[in-house]
């Protein structure tokens, strides 16, 4: 089982306070790594520690999460929250998660120019960007693992998500063409594709009484999903088990897709 240990490399995780993200940052703290959690929410500091103690009763071991805060959707903001976070792993990153994302669930006639551009930039660019971030630093040392969260609209296209679908449509290509250029040189990159998860973001999906009952009949797991579900598959593509596995989207739906 030692190829599912991550002890010793250094994770970087967005959107990880809450959520899936936060599930994500558990899984690869349980298996021994170092993570700081990006998030612009004011209690990221409390959610780190929190995350620390829920490890550290896991494994018995201190857990070393620490927290930066920032906010994505400002560039030079990103900038400084990327090397504050490399700053606080020692200048060394082993592991990207891009996780953090924003959806505006209105129809397209209803969708300002403004709201299209914000959840571009969330969730397209700045993935884009902090992809290539840590990707100068994992090609100089000739390894590193990086995963994106896509989406089920990564396959389908929704509704009422025209801005949200095509920004995880993008994740997907965007992570098989960072694969082309460096799986050669030791990266694997790999995305996560969430089904119907009982987060947050999907709260008002979950009291929809119309479109509840009918998302949940094409679940064969009979449940929606949560951020524990998703700890094993980030510990398998973060660590060297998932070595030849690179420019894959998996799903993790319930089966879902295969309905």
């Amino acid at each position: 089982m030692n190829m599912f240990d991550l002890t010793g490399k250094k994770a970087m995780v967005t959107g990880a306070s809450r959520g899936l993200g936060r599930g994500m940052a558990t899984g690869l703290a349980k298996a021994g790594a170092e993570v700081v959690i990006v998030d612009l929410a004011e209690d990221a500091e409390e959610a780190a520690r929190d995350i620390a103690k829920t490890v550290s009763e896991y494994t018995g071991k201190p857990a070393a999460i620490h927290a930066v805060r920032g906010n994505l959707l400002d560039r030079a903001d990103r900038a400084r929250v990327f090397e504050e976070g490399l700053q606080k792993l020692g200048g060394r990153i082993d592991i990207l998660m891009n996780n953090a994302g924003i959806h505006d669930r209105r129809s397209c006639l209803d969708l300002p120019l403004e709201a299209w551009d914000q959840v571009l930039e969330i969730n397209i660019s700045a993935v884009f960007d902090l992809c290539k971030r840590a990707g100068e630093k994992m090609v100089a040392q000739g390894s590193g693992k990086i995963i994106n969260t896509a989406s089920m609209l990564s396959f389908i296209g929704g509704f009422n998500a025209t801005a949200y679908a095509v920004s995880k449509g993008g994740v997907a290509q965007l992570t098989k063409s960072l694969s082309n250029e460096w799986a050669g040189r030791g990266i694997q990159v790999n995305a996560i594709a969430p089904g119907y998860m009982a987060t947050t973001m999907n709260q008002d999906l979950l009291q929809d009484q119309v479109r509840l009952p009918q998302i949940s009949a094409r679940i064969p797991a009979g449940r929606w999903g949560t951020p524990e579900d998703v700890e094993g598959i980030t510990i398998f593509l973060a660590s060297s088990a998932s070595n030849y596995i690179t420019g894959a989207v998996i799903p993790v739906d319930g089966g879902y897709l295969g309905r």
